[in-house]
């Protein structure tokens, strides 16, 4: 594990970064989005898929894409459980946010499940607001929040 004083480096994910996106999904979700799912992302929406760096190693991912509203939709984030809480996920935010407003894109939206209270606050930190509840939203019945951030 590199020093935690080191800074993160943020690219843009490569086809060859999947396992270890696949591996920083399972350890961050009780039910973490199938490898199948992920592996499409990352074709499908390379131009806006992130990885965050400390030295060589790979610890937190985000991805997003252009929603046909005009808006910018944060389909996922992660960091590895030990690098939590350092910044690494506001930073990848922060490169997602700055890819949709290039864009033009004038929001930034995304679902939260209601029993995540961590990522629910780590959004409205970040400025998003809850606009709404989507009931049953998740496969396994869940609700969840529309969140919404204006940039």
């Amino acid at each position: 594990m590199s020093s935690s004083r080191e800074p993160v480096n943020i690219r843009k994910a490569l086809p060859s970064d999947f396992g270890k996106i696949v591996e920083i999904e399972s350890l961050s979700f009780k039910r973490p989005y199938p490898p199948e799912l992920i592996f499409s992302l990352l074709h499908l929406h390379s131009d806006m898929f992130y990885v965050a760096l400390m030295g060589r190693e790979i610890v937190g991912y985000v991805v997003g894409a252009k929603r046909c509203d005009g808006s910018g939709h944060v389909i996922s984030i992660a960091v590895r459980p030990e690098w939590r809480r350092r910044g690494i996920g506001a930073k990848l935010m922060e490169v997602l946010l700055n890819a949709f407003k290039e864009r033009g894109l004038k929001r930034a939206v995304l679902e939260v499940a209601i029993s995540n209270e961590e990522a629910i606050n780590f959004y409205k930190r970040l400025g998003f607001k809850v606009v709404t509840l989507l009931k049953g939203y998740y496969s396994w019945g869940e609700d969840a929040y529309f969140m919404v951030k204006e940039i």
